[in-house]
């Protein structure tokens, strides 16, 4: 088959979705299916190469990262919005993007990459083409785009039901768009939008439940070391993922033995918590900010203990889980609503600790499951067995029946 896989890293440069998407393509590759990506960009941060074999396609969307910046993704809180318009007013480029989007409800992302995707489709003939959200910007444009083939979406995250944003149009423009689709795949948190009386029930039999493409052996083993390094990378969101427990719950465990590194983006929200922090920890917290995919690879190699924020929705888990899994090192989860998504994986993850936000002694808990697990591993083999639904090959084998 050939497949075109549509991804876009303008607000992420180093978005976790675009990564799925490639690691599924690595994998259709393999089983000697042809596939193209069409990667949108913010114009400063260039993409990495894909796969061996996979071919990828750049169109990039300066304009619109510089009206991300001036107007701070349109956050409630942080700069005064007359500050962020002056911003704005600074880069005519910007101005016209955002007039296109706000005014003329007519995003040039959106605009531009309908035309490139029917441009690649007349030129490649792809039998089918499959946006990668979110963002939705690409699904937007794959819905009105004339092609020969199938029209897919994989929702890593969902639209309607989000709880980081308002998605205009809600339930009723995510049902206009799963119109113009040949089929939808979900992850397993979206399945009771589909159900009957649910918002989306209409839909159910467009969506197909596919899982995310994590299980890879990590060859980097890790360094000798004095301390007890307890690692997250990932981003933070206000009122989605952030700090204020796990910065709280180190700044709380006896001893001075244990490092906790955090790497990543979204620091500028929490300031007073880094600050905080440091203060009790000094050295032992670590504030790298957001690091390339290779150089977050060979920190959690060389922790000792893979640290994962719970989201605060019940709908949306963040697929660095299933990386912290493919490792086999000791995961410690940080709880902070009672039906965290991630709860069914942890149970099945024999070197899982998962602490709730506000459980009495939680530091105390913590320090004696470090002495317990600190040196212990799973096999690569084991994990795998413990998720076979994980495994990417799995994966590609399932995309591609609901292809067919």
């Amino acid at each position: 088959m050939r497949i075109l896989f549509v991804l876009d890293r303008v607000e992420n440069a180093a978005s976790a979705n675009a990564l799925m998407g490639f690691r599924l393509a690595e994998q259709l590759v393999a089983c000697d299916h042809s596939v193209h990506i069409l990667t949108l960009w913010d114009g400063l941060h260039t993409p990495p190469a894909p796969p061996e074999g996979v071919v990828q396609h750049l169109l990039a969307f300066a304009d619109e990262r510089l009206m991300n910046e001036a107007l701070e993704n349109g956050r409630r809180g942080g700069t005064p919005v007359p500050l962020r318009l002056a911003r704005l007013a600074a880069h005519p480029t910007a101005v016209a993007a955002a007039f296109r989007q706000l005014v003329l409800k007519s995003p040039r992302r959106t605009v531009d990459t309908q035309r490139e995707i029917e441009r690649l489709d007349a030129e490649f003939h792809y039998d089918a083409v499959c946006a990668v959200c979110a963002p939705y910007r690409a699904a937007f444009a794959l819905e009105e785009a004339s092609i020969g083939g199938k029209k897919y979406l994989w929702q890593l995250d969902p639209y309607a039901s989000n709880r980081d944003y308002t998605a205009p149009g809600g339930f009723a423009r995510e049902g206009r768009l799963l119109d113009a689709l040949d089929g939808t795949f979900i992850t397993p948190q979206a399945v009771p939008d589909y159900a009957g009386g649910a918002p989306l029930a209409n839909w159910c039999e467009k969506t197909h439940v596919l899982g995310f493409p994590t299980l890879l052996p990590r060859g980097c083993r890790a360094e000798e070391h004095d301390d007890m390094r307890c690692v997250f990378c990932g981003s933070l969101y206000p009122e989605l993922r952030e700090p204020h427990f796990a910065a709280a719950l180190f700044s709380a465990l006896p001893g001075t033995d244990v490092t906790m590194t955090m790497a990543g983006g979204g620091w500028q929200y929490f300031a007073a918590d880094a600050a905080q922090t440091k203060a009790v920890l000094g050295e032992q917290f670590e504030q790298p900010g957001p690091v390339p995919a290779e150089t977050a690879r060979t920190m959690q190699a060389q922790a000792d203990v893979l640290l994962n924020l719970g989201n605060a929705a019940d709908n949306q888990l963040p697929s660095k889980l299933f990386d912290y899994f493919a490792a086999g090192k000791p995961v410690l989860h940080l709880c902070v609503i009672e039906n965290d998504p991630a709860l069914p994986y942890l149970a099945r993850y024999p070197l899982a600790l998962v602490l709730h936000q506000g459980q009495a002694d939680a530091a105390d808990i913590l320090h004696r499951w470090l002495g317990e697990v600190c040196g212990k591993q799973l096999p690569f083999g084991e994990v795998c067995d413990l998720f076979p639904e994980l495994v990417p090959q799995a994966v590609a084998a399932e995309f591609v029946r609901w292809l067919m």
